[in-house]
């Protein structure tokens, strides 16, 4: 078949679209044109180029026609964050593609209340990308469930792998925390580090896209959420990090306005939005519905990812 997917050349797209190209399909990358995929792989070489200002064209009132235009019978939308542009998109190819599939995300839960998350409990976003996220879930769902309109969600966690810095056990990006862990030096957790994290790593993001397309009957008018088979705490991953480096965990805990004094007001900012979320999702539904099956733990992935930043000297331990 071929398929268009927008916004291909990040962390998923440097995944899937060689496995699609390797499945045999014909694959369109549509890109702002401003980098390339993480990783190399033969088979970009078989993927047609189609430099596109989504935000312009979207502006102008073109961009669902342009996609039209190339004649997809798939639309994997990657780069999608708020309900109007979703809705630009869907009007346009309604009546002429076979499946679209929308990578969302587990913040569409908002605060987790029962762990792990299923698909079906009660929504509570907050913040503008996850209550955006939220709202094009909604309006996705209902358009394949009550109009026929050939949709898949997939909602990934923290999304991780080699080629940038993951997210942290302080429940940040700064890459200073896995040095720390690294020399045995002491690490301080915001409260008592039981808050926790959900990471995948974009392989397993590209294999559940792969596993929707798939089982086209089984994925369609519904969401799956796509992470690891288990959800991590901060003080979990701090130890497990520190394992992997042969240290000791030196580990310190203070209450949340103590702990903010002592990062940056950047790295604070997204500590507390990734803990009030606290994520923490299943995949019984992924597993069953389209044979979801990761091949990384949460650690695994981020063994991965830090193995490279060491590799690249982005961190010194």
């Amino acid at each position: 078949m071929r398929v268009i997917v927008i916004g291909g050349s990040g962390h998923i797209g440097t995944y899937l679209i060689p496995m699609l190209a390797e499945k045999g399909h014909t694959v369109v990358n549509v890109t702002r044109g401003q980098r390339g995929p993480y990783l190399p792989h033969a088979a970009w070489t078989d993927v047609e180029a189609v430099q596109i200002d989504r935000e312009a064209a979207e502006q102008s009132g073109t961009f669902g026609q342009t996609i039209l235009d190339l004649k997809p019978d798939i639309v994997i939308d990657l780069i999608c964050f708020t309900e109007a542009s979703a809705k630009h998109l869907v009007e346009a190819l309604r009546g002429h593609i076979h499946h679209f599939l929308h990578c969302g995300t587990v913040w569409v839960h908002g605060h987790t209340t029962h762990a792990p998350a299923t698909e079906d409990q009660p929504r509570h976003p907050f913040g503008e990308y996850g209550g955006q996220k939220a709202a094009i879930e909604t309006y996705l769902l209902k358009q394949s469930r009550q109009h026929g309109f050939p949709a898949t969600l997939l909602h990934p966690g923290h999304i991780v792998g080699p080629g940038y810095n993951p997210l942290n056990p302080a429940g940040n990006f700064n890459p200073a925390v896995f040095g720390c862990l690294a020399r045995g030096e002491e690490l301080i957790l915001p409260n008592l580090g039981l808050e926790t994290v959900h990471h995948v790593h974009a392989a397993d993001v590209a294999h559940a896209f792969m596993q929707a397309i798939a089982y086209w009957n089984n994925s369609i008018g519904e969401n799956f959420h796509v992470v690891s088979p288990q959800a991590i705490t901060l003080r979990g991953y701090a130890e497990g990090m520190a394992a992997w480096f042969g240290q000791p965990a030196n580990l310190k805990f203070l209450g949340w306005e103590e702990w903010r004094k002592t990062v940056s007001e950047a790295d604070a900012l997204a500590t507390w939005d990734h803990i009030a979320h606290s994520p923490n999702a299943s995949i019984v539904k992924a597993q069953r519905l389209i044979d979801y099956r990761p091949r990384y733990s949460s650690l695994q992935a981020v063994y991965e990812a830090v193995s490279w930043l060491i590799e690249n000297k982005r961190i010194t331990i």
